[in-house]
């Protein structure tokens, strides 16, 4: 599978997090991705956003090379007829071109869809921008995190709204286009014709809102802040800490899980007790509940007690740091390296999925 575009050939005019995740994506299929880089400003803004525990020599930062993978770098100054010939020469023999412009920047630099597709007729030309492409709007994570409507809804009851750990809304455009892309592929296969795609973050954000956005369209409930807890179903999301101080989470969401978990907790009282004979019961008395469950947790050691509940088919999972994460083998399957200009470098793969004959 990981040459399944070996024949490709992607141009990525497109900088930071967003467009560079497509062109990554590419990447790890086998197609050749040439990466342009600003000349004027030393390159993609990303090289710099470097840990403090990070190398200041190094040449590029871990941020970087989370999303920069067996790409072909040329750093042009576009501004100039030189950078300019450079680019369309590249996209003569090009498949794809992934940008995030805004598009009168676009059509400043000759780098728009119609002075591109004049160059290739059958381009597929991908672009990425924040509030769409007529927007003046600057666009970063946090700010669509907001705008969206996750930060309102992320975080703990008496906390502040609160942005996730990634910059999700990049990542979730990132897949949106790259499926557009696929998309506009199995047309020009089908017809030999090129396409314009092109996706906003708040567009990628709202799209992904899911039962949250259809709890307002339908009821008028207005999702509010509750951590890990799930307003229809307990235990779910409560935390447990284990004798050897490990933090353990349950998504019960039966009785019979529930039945499997009493068994596993040596704690068939619980059974017994009417208050949690339903989930409707364990919902309304989900505090109690939890401080049960607790005393439990408290006296097992995690790994024992996740085997235990693993046998029984109870949704339980550990709280990983990310030292802990690349403990798995799963995840260290995951992980790419590749030498940046004499530094050792990895980041894991974006094409999760496999394909099987």
């Amino acid at each position: 599978m990981e040459h399944i575009f070996k024949d490709l050939k992607v141009i990525e005019l497109a900088s930071v997090l967003a467009g560079p995740a497509v062109g990554l994506f590419f990447a790890e299929l086998g197609a050749e991705v040439i990466k342009i880089e600003n000349k004027k400003t030393g390159g993609d803004v990303t090289r710099t956003w470097r840990l403090p525990s990070e190398d200041k020599g190094a040449p590029v930062s871990a941020y970087y090379c989370a999303i920069n993978w067996n790409k072909k770098v040329q750093f042009l100054d576009l501004g100039t007829e030189e950078g300019k010939k450079a680019v369309y020469e590249l996209v003569k023999e090009a498949d794809v071109v992934v940008a995030n412009y805004k598009k009168q920047s676009a059509q400043k630099l000759g780098m728009d869809y119609d002075s591109l597709k004049s160059i290739r007729p059958d381009l597929i030309y991908a672009n990425i921008s924040g509030f769409g492409e007529t927007s003046e709007r600057v666009a970063f994570d946090v700010v669509l995190q907001a705008e969206s409507g996750f930060m309102y809804m992320n975080g703990q009851p008496k906390s502040p709204p609160t942005k996730m750990p990634v910059a999700l809304i990049d990542v979730l455009a990132a897949h949106q286009l790259k499926e557009g892309i696929l998309v506009a592929l199995l047309q020009r296969y089908k017809t030999g014709k090129g396409a314009y795609v092109s996706i906003s973050l708040l567009e990628a954000a709202v799209a992904s809102l899911a039962n949250q956005a259809t709890n307002w369209l339908m009821g008028k409930h207005i999702p509010q802040r509750m951590g890990s807890l799930h307003p229809n179903i307990a235990p779910y999301g409560e935390l447990f800490e284990t004798k050897d101080d490990k933090l353990l989470i349950l998504s019960i969401g039966s009785d019979r899980q529930f039945l499997a978990l009493c068994t596993c907790l040596n704690r068939l009282d619980l059974l017994e007790d009417l208050n949690y004979k339903t989930n409707i019961g364990r919902v309304k008395n989900r505090l109690t509940l939890a401080k049960a469950l607790r005393a439990s947790f408290k006296d097992l050691i995690a790994r024992d007690v996740l085997e235990r509940c693993h046998q029984h088919f109870v949704p339980i999972g550990q709280v990983r740091n990310m030292q802990e994460v690349f403990e798995q083998p799963t995840a260290q399957e995951m992980i790419l390296e590749e030498n940046i200009d004499g530094l050792s470098t990895k980041r894991v793969r974006t094409a999760a999925f496999k394909i099987g004959e």
